[in-house]
């Protein structure tokens, strides 16, 4: 019972987190509430006994992505942020309601069409090893994801050299 209601509290944690982010009209804030949203993900790995993943989103992506945001909204300007106001206009909302509904309708056809709902619904309740997970994530064969993290970390360093780059002065 203790762990469905730290559950409900972490999940209202990163809805309300994940709202205000994409709401609120100052920038610092929503960096803010983007860290919030990274820690509560955290706080559900560490609610199913997954310690490393939970670490690992804390150290990787709450602490490292959320201060190279945060470094890169330093490095603009304050006089390009105050330009950047944008009004919610009647146009906007309908095609970014319309895009949300074709990406929820491709999910839905992807999921149909390749039987997934069946296949889970036929998986007995077991639990997923640790071994498991590290040899899934850090595997080179055709299921591996050490390929992507390597992307990722390429993509990050590319993001850090150019925040240096952009912070030199003339």
């Amino acid at each position: 019972m203790a762990n469905i209601i730290v559950f409900a509290i972490l999940a209202v944690v990163i809805l309300g987190s994940a709202v205000m982010c994409v709401t609120t009209k100052r920038i610092m804030r929503a960096a803010t509430f983007l860290l919030f949203v990274l820690f509560g993900i955290a706080g559900i790995y560490f609610l199913l006994d997954y310690t490393f993943l939970g670490a690992a989103q804390i150290s990787v992506y709450a602490g490292g992505v959320t201060m190279i945001y945060i470094f890169a909204i330093q490095l603009v300007n304050k006089r390009t942020l105050q330009g950047l106001v944008e009004r919610m206009k009647g146009n906007r909302v309908i095609c970014g309601a319309l895009l949300s509904l074709i990406g929820l309708a491709t999910v839905v056809v992807v999921f149909l069409k390749n039987n997934i709902i069946s296949s889970f619904a036929a998986m007995p309740d077991q639990e997923v090893s640790m071994q498991v997970i590290g040899n899934s994530l850090l595997g080179a064969d055709r299921d591996g994801y050490v390929l992507p993290f390597e992307f990722i970390s390429v993509f990050l360093l590319a993001c850090i050299i150019g925040g240096v780059l952009i912070s030199r002065k003339e």
